[in-house]
């Protein structure tokens, strides 16, 4: 283990990429955002190609629930693994920057974001030509009451809102999207109904029978599991799983003390020669706040682990891990498992006092040239340096930072802008 006492003023960062270049790489339009206007442009040019010949209500109806489907089978579980699966299928001999774009598969949250809004317009858009020639009563309460939950599904969506009510935010949106299938299928009953024709021979029951099979299936596994806690300190509680199957490395699992409410997902850390996993969770909210002070001895579960963006390393030969404070659980299972050569980042206060010194030493064991920087001590670092100085050193091909949302954009617009492969979360779920 190293530590630095000073913040690498050494270090001479690689010059900013030509400025036509660089814009790209800004945090607001990252590949997050550029997949959900690559949907709002799709369906704009749909409708280009369908406007000469006249938008019918149905035909909004069915671009509607084509958008609100790839919004939420592209949440799904399964189809989250596979495509880090296909994306991370390319080998280290491929070019370099072809393997920099593939690792940014976990920005398929825009692909949510362009079809949720994309469907809401659709849906008001339907709304508006079904008034225009009248549909039956019940259609138009339905419909009406439908555009109404969406909008106001999306205004609670937007940046500003979802920061300061995070909760609030989760909450709507889960209690919204259940209230919206449910409204869904009575609206479609009801516009069968009316048209006379077969239930069997509607695409729209059909489209509604595998979404809801896609929102319910993560909720029949649903279970309430035992849970053994370890407080190394006041700040990070140590969960200890023994149920079902050994998670793979890099997968989260989503848990709650309440099921209805909130659920928050954790990276999974499963040691080499030892059977169940580890979450490590540190106190940011009151959530986990009372999750370390409670120790609760079961928790719920539900689903299926998930691949998370450290599960793109294997697209590089070497590679960097950037961590701060409890961002360094994430990291652990990849430096444990030791699939790809790594070189460690972590700054965080006090190591061993918060994280007790079996976290410390484990961590050590397959990392003896870590820099582990103490805050307390030393003070912040400026990250951006130290993560290039090791990437540098170490020969690496990309960065993967784990951190708070601030720091992360700062590491990864840091390097990027300046030509290096550099990954992290982008908060959109």
């Amino acid at each position: 283990m190293t530590t630095t006492t000073g913040t690498r003023d050494d270090v001479v960062l690689p010059p900013l990429l030509p400025p036509l270049r660089r814009v790209f790489k800004h945090p607001k339009l990252m590949h997050h955002n550029r997949l959900a206007a690559g949907v709002l442009v799709v369906n704009l040019v749909v409708l280009g190609f369908a406007a000469p010949g006249g938008i019918t209500a149905e035909f909004a109806s069915h671009a509607a629930l084509a958008n609100f489907a790839l919004a939420i089978l592209i949440r799904r579980q399964r189809l989250i693994n596979l495509m880090f699966r296909v994306a991370t299928a390319a080998p280290v001999t491929w070019p370099l920057r072809v393997r920099w774009v593939l690792g940014k598969v976990y920005h398929f949250g825009g692909l949510h974001i362009g079809g949720a809004v994309s469907g809401t317009l659709w849906f008001a858009a339907f709304v508006g030509l079904s008034t225009a020639k009248p549909a039956p009563p019940a259609v138009l309460v339905l419909a009406y009451a439908l555009v109404a939950l969406f909008l106001g599904m999306v205004v609670l969506a937007t940046p500003r809102l979802r920061a300061g009510k995070h909760n609030r935010f989760e909450l709507t949106h889960r209690l919204g999207g259940w209230l919206a299938l449910v409204l869904l299928w009575a609206l479609t009953i009801a516009r069968i109904v009316h048209s006379g024709v077969s239930v069997f021979s509607s695409p729209e029951f059909w489209a509604l029978v595998v979404l809801t099979a896609a929102v319910a299936a993560p909720w029949t596994r649903l279970r309430k599991v035992p849970v053994a806690i370890e407080r190394p300190s006041s700040h990070v509680a140590i969960a200890r799983f023994t149920h079902g199957r050994k998670p793979f490395a890099g997968s989260s699992t989503a848990i709650s003390r309440s099921p209805l409410r909130e659920w928050h997902s954790f990276a999974n850390i499963p040691a080499p020669n030892e059977h169940g996993f580890r979450l490590t969770i540190s106190r940011a909210g009151d959530w986990t706040g009372r999750f370390i002070d409670d120790q609760p001895p079961r928790v719920w579960v539900k689903g299926i682990t998930t691949a998370g963006v450290a599960n793109i390393e294997t697209l590089f030969r070497r590679v960097v891990y950037v961590a701060t404070g409890s961002g360094i659980g994430p990291c652990l299972p990849h430096l444990l498992a030791q699939k790809v050569p790594a070189r460690l980042v972590w700054a965080t206060r006090s190591p061993r006092a918060t994280y007790g010194d079996g976290l410390v030493d484990e961590i050590l064991a397959v990392q003896p040239d870590a820099q582990i920087w103490d805050t307390g001590q030393y003070g912040k670092p400026d990250m951006v340096r130290l993560a290039y100085a090791a990437y540098r050193d170490f020969d690496a091909e990309a960065v993967i930072c784990i951190s708070n949302k601030k720091l992360t954009w700062q590491v990864v617009h840091g390097l990027e802008s300046r030509g290096i492969p550099a990954y992290g979360a982008i908060w959109d779920s």
